[in-house]
Parts: structure tokens; sequence; C-alpha cells
């Protein structure tokens, strides 16, 4: 059973080889605004389950338009971006709507 990944070989072409470094350049690009993403995503949730009103809505504009430059680079899928914004948005609805009663 082979479990380790086969040695990749360097690229003979020089058109080859330019391509691996603007992979690994998009690569990391890529990733990097991945994480900023799923960090955004992540912020908003805290603070619905937290309460957090002003926060939440505060936050929720902010991830907005970082989910919407993914899906504009296409990093992820239109209709991925608007489905986690439309849920994210719902999240903080709900919360907005339960604080009044609340008080």
């Amino acid at each position: 059973m082979a479990t380790a990944k086969p040695k990749k070989k360097n690229p003979r072409l020089a058109s080859g080889r330019k391509r691996v470094r603007q992979d690994t350049k998009l690569n990391a690009a890529n990733t990097s605004l991945r994480s900023k993403y799923r960090t955004a995503v992540k912020n908003v949730e805290k603070a619905v389950i937290a309460g957090d009103k002003t926060k939440a809505t505060e936050l929720f504009a902010k991830a907005q338009s970082i989910v919407d430059t993914i899906a504009d680079k296409g990093i992820f899928h239109k209709n991925k971006a608007a489905r986690d914004k439309s849920r994210l948005s719902t999240k903080v609805k709900v919360l907005a709507l339960a604080a009044p009663k609340a008080a």
C-alpha cells in the first residue's frame, strides 16, 4: 500500500517551470483569502451566539464584502457566496428580532 505521494518531476520546458511558479503564488493567495473568509464567517457566528446585535451587524457587513470578493475572484462559486451571505443574514436578523422581544 503506497501512502506516500509520488515525487513530482520538474517540468523541462521554461513555460512549464513558469506555470509552476505562478501556481504556487496563486495557491498561496487563494489559501489566504479562503482563511480570511472562514475567519469572517466564524466571527459573525460567534457574535450571534453571544447575542451581541450591534457587533454581529457590524461584522456581517465586513463579512459580506469578503464573501463578494472571494466570489468575484472565482475561489468560491457565486451561488455558494450568495447562499452563505443569506444564511448569515438570517442569523443576524433573527438576533435583531429576538432582542426587542426579550427586553
